[in-house]
């Protein structure tokens, strides 16, 4: 049902990586949770001045948070879908992860200030007045939060939008709110017990908790992180399929926002081969890389010396010496030279306790001990992937 009318709605539907269908997407769910939220406001509002609770009043604030966090998704959608230009040649995407983190920022904003109110409610407990009207409300109010909760989540997963994800986790965040404070009402009227305040402490403590995961999904590609593991399993198996290049390394992928990533890696190739024919090899990778996965590839050729018995054995040996250190460790750019120099990187994980110094230290001195004629040369990297 939804497919359908989104197909009506937005040209070229069914093409999430195309920048427009993304944009589509994210500015209906920003514009039909702005008018939403904005009527859910209106209705707790006046509920919240019949009955005179601090937690339905405070709800009601909530929503016109929410309001807010639409507006500025619909400002994020519409900004980060601009062109590359000169100040910008890598485009406007990563404006959407601004735009998670301001709806965040104002989330745990309206969380503080609701723990500060209801605080001030259980100090000083007032019965609030029992309004039908204002419980039919609130019950109207969860039904139609359970449904943007569904929009949004529907919406986020075909944008493959952080912000939109986000989203999602604030509405259903707002059903239990809301349910606690209709719970709240109906309890404090029929068993005379004053739940006001600490039903809003609830509240607050869930939006908080809302406000913060939200904030930690959206800083987190700001800060960068590493690719997802079976993404990279992909990318090497593509690439490995061309039996010219030997191995890969230093896979780096930079996150510019939604659907625009680069991508650079080292590919190890036969040192005796055809410069021209590993160039046209390489060429038709990148274009593969760009048409499967939205990657723009770049990729540096390593030549690697291959069928030297001798160069063979050190290399296993050098190997065999890094797994020690760590049994995720691995070694690239393996290159014999004058005077018994042997040459290489090797790459530890980040979570490896030796600084990279140690690391050196350790894998030169057990090669020296194990090959006495050779001079290491090591150059240590982290990895960059999972």
């Amino acid at each position: 049902m939804l497919d359908a009318i989104l197909r009506r709605l937005i040209p070229n539907y069914g093409r999430p990586d195309d920048p427009e269908v993304r944009k589509g997407c994210g500015l209906l769910a920003g514009g039909v949770g702005l008018a939403l939220n904005l009527l859910l406001f209106a209705a707790k509002l006046c509920a919240g001045l019949l009955t005179g609770a601090i937690s339905v009043t405070a709800d009601a604030f909530n929503n016109l948070s929410d309001a807010a966090g639409s507006a500025v998704t619909l400002a994020g959608f519409k900004l980060a879908s601009q062109r590359a230009d000169e100040r910008h040649p890598f485009g406007h995407g990563r404006i959407e992860y601004l735009a998670g983190l301001a709806v965040s920022l104002l989330i745990l904003l309206v969380g503080v200030e609701l723990g500060k109110d209801s605080i001030a409610k259980i100090l000083r407990p007032e019965p609030a007045v029992f309004s039908v009207l204002a419980v039919c409300l609130l019950a109207l109010s969860i039904g139609v939060k359970l449904w943007m909760g569904w929009f949004y989540a529907a919406m986020g997963r075909r944008a493959q939008s952080p912000t939109l994800a986000a989203a999602a986790a604030d509405a259903r965040s707002d059903v239990l709110a809301t349910s606690a404070v209709l719970a709240g009402l109906v309890v404090s009227h029929f068993f005379q017990v004053q739940l006001d305040g600490w039903l809003g402490a609830v509240v607050a403590v869930l939006i908080l908790r809302t406000g913060w995961g939200a904030a930690r999904d959206t800083l987190d590609p700001l800060l960068g992180t590493p690719p997802d593991p079976l993404m990279v399993a992909d990318i090497e198996k593509q690439v490995l399929s061309h039996p010219q290049i030997l191995g890969l390394h230093d896979l780096v992928v930079h996150d510019y926002g939604p659907g625009r990533r680069m991508m650079s890696v080292h590919a190890e190739v036969p040192a005796d081969g055809s410069l021209v024919e590993l160039h046209d090899v390489i060429d038709r990778a990148e274009r593969e890389l760009k048409e499967r996965f939205g990657l723009e590839a770049v990729i540096h050729l390593d030549p690697v010396e291959t069928g030297d018995p001798w160069a063979d054995r050190l290399r296993a040996l050098a190997e065999e010496l890094a797994q020690e250190i760590d049994p995720a460790a691995t070694i690239h750019d393996f290159r014999l030279g004058e005077g018994g120099e042997v040459s290489f990187d090797v790459v530890v994980p980040y979570d490896v306790a030796l600084s990279d110094g140690q690391v050196r230290e350790s894998l030169a001195g057990k090669l020296t001990e194990r090959e006495p004629g050779c001079r290491p040369a090591i150059q240590v990297d982290r990895s960059h992937v999972l």
